[in-house]
């Protein structure tokens, strides 16, 4: 049974995190209802248009217009989501095949190659954050494990570092078959952990490089903006100046899946609402520490 807790909605309601679309919305969301006020005024007191009016009729419009738009937002929110979620799944199939990797080393390097389980510990979490950076456009050595092995073997230049880091694994790899140290069947066994590395990769590199069509997102933008824009001609002679809130919360609403959809569409950046990708860099290398340290 579930414990219900009111206190989670309060909190939920009237908290406003940093990437809440409130505070960016605001600006917009003022200038909305600052449009209405004028309009309401101009209708009712300066005018003084009758309810008789066809203006009236405009809020019919709405009402038809009101699923469309609805259909649009949920196709654009439903995108959006599949691309995060997508994302998600790609990064936790990193970490499975991370630690089934380090797993498999331990079992296949004993504590006397100790040079050899120490480069697997180092290059192993190194793979996923070169990714984590490559996915955002940026390079931090600092955050790479500090070896001498590491610098020998791996970064040749920027370009495309988590496949230079992959192909150090897998030369490695097949180093030590040459050795004998691993034999050829255990090839075999490390492949499908050294193939999914760059699979994970291309995976992510594929969200990230196909943007959803720009000509669509501003289509639902310019949309949301013209129906809400024309609401108060249409409801001031029902609602007079409460037409003001009314519209306000109605834009809020629907800009806000919008906002949303573009904050998701990308989930490898470093907002409140993109992957948690750097904890799941450190779980990495908690893993690869605790297996093959």
């Amino acid at each position: 049974m579930i414990d219900y807790n009111p206190k989670e909605w309060f909190r939920y309601i009237f908290y406003f995190q940093k990437a809440d679309t409130v505070r960016k919305l605001t600006p917009l969301i003022i200038t909305i209802g600052v449009y209405t006020g004028v309009v309401a005024y101009l209708i009712l007191i300066y005018w003084k248009v009758g309810a008789n009016t066809d203006l009236k009729n405009v809020s019919l419009m709405h009402s038809l217009l009101g699923f469309v738009i609805s259909m649009l937002l949920v196709f654009r929110t439903n995108t959006a989501y599949d691309r995060w979620w997508e994302g998600r799944k790609q990064w936790g199939s990193l970490m499975n095949s991370s630690r089934n990797l380090s797993i498999k080393i331990n079992g296949l390097l004993g504590n006397a190659h100790f040079e050899e389980r120490l480069f697997f510990q180092r290059m192993i979490p190194n793979y996923a954050f070169a990714l984590k950076n490559h996915l955002r456009n940026q390079y931090l050595p600092e955050e790479f494990e500090d070896s001498e092995l590491f610098k020998k073997t791996s970064i040749k230049s920027q370009e495309h570092i988590p496949s230079q880091i992959a192909s150090a694994i897998f030369a490695k790899v097949i180093e030590l078959q040459k050795a004998g140290i691993l034999l050829p069947e255990h090839i075999i066994l490390l492949n499908s952990e050294l193939e999914s590395f760059t699979d994970v990769c291309g995976a992510c590199e594929r969200i990230k490089n196909t943007p959803i069509p720009l000509s669509y997102s501003s289509f639902i933008k310019k949309f949301i903006f013209t129906y809400c824009l024309t609401m108060p001609i249409g409801y001031v002679f029902s609602l007079h100046f409460l037409v003001i809130p009314f519209v306000m919360f109605v834009f809020y609403i629907l800009a806000s899946l919008e906002v949303i959809a573009e904050e998701i569409e990308d989930p490898f950046g470093d907002d409140s609402n993109d992957l948690p990708i750097e904890r799941i860099c450190k779980g990495i290398k908690s893993s690869a520490n605790a297996l093959l340290g």
